[in-house]
C-alpha cells in the first residue's frame, strides 16, 4: 500500500456487527421470557377473584403493539403483555391494574440510557449533535432522541437541578 492511498473511515451505519445482532436477539428473547413470567404471576396472585358469572376476574389479554426501546446495545423490539380486569368498575375505582416493573408502559429508552443523556449534555454535546453521537454509540438510528426530544429533556433536567 502506498502512502497516497486513502482509507475511508467506516461510518456507524455501514458496520455489519453480528455480535451486536446476536446480543439484540438474545435481549429480545430474555425480555419476552421475563415479561411472560411477570405477567403469569399477576393473574395467579388474583386467582381467587371472580366475576359475577364465576369467571376469573384477572386474565391475560394478549400483547400491545411492537415498539422499539432504545438500550445500550441499540434498539430492541418489544411487545408488552397485557392483563385485563374483567370485573372491576373504573368509576368506583376498584379496577385492578397490572404494571410491569421490567417493561414500563410508555418507556422508549432504558433507564441506563436515560442516565447517559445528561452526562453527554454536561460534557457539552450540543443538542443538535446528540443524534450523531448516539448513532455512533448505539446504532444507525437512535430513535426518540431528536434535537426536540433532547431540548425537552434539558428542561426536565434543569427542573431536577432546581429541586435538588
Amino acid at each position: 500500500m502506498s502512502n497516497n492511498t486513502i482509507i475511508p473511515l467506516r461510518q456507524p451505519d455501514t458496520i455489519d456487527d453480528p455480535l451486536t445482532d446476536v446480543l439484540r436477539s438474545g435481549a429480545r428473547g430474555l425480555l419476552a421470557k421475563a415479561d411472560n413470567a411477570e405477567v403469569e404471576e399477576f393473574p395467579a396472585a388474583h386467582a381467587n377473584l371472580r366475576t359475577a358469572d364465576g369467571l376469573k376476574r384477572i386474565v391475560r389479554h394478549g400483547h400491545g403493539p411492537e415498539r422499539q426501546v432504545q438500550t445500550g446495545i441499540g434498539p430492541v423490539a418489544v411487545r408488552r403483555a397485557k392483563v385485563r380486569d374483567r370485573g372491576g368498575d373504573e368509576m368506583v375505582g376498584d379496577r385492578i391494574r397490572f404494571s410491569s416493573a421490567i417493561l414500563l408502559k410508555w418507556a422508549r429508552r432504558s433507564v441506563s440510557l436515560d442516565a447517559l443523556l445528561p452526562i453527554l449534555y454536561v460534557r457539552c454535546i450540543s443538542t443538535g449533535d446528540f443524534q450523531e453521537a448516539l448513532s455512533a454509540l448505539l446504532c444507525r438510528q437512535a430513535p426518540n432522541l431528536s434535537p426536540q426530544v433532547i431540548a425537552r429533556l434539558k428542561v426536565d433536567w434543569k427542573a431536577d437541578l432546581a429541586r435538588w
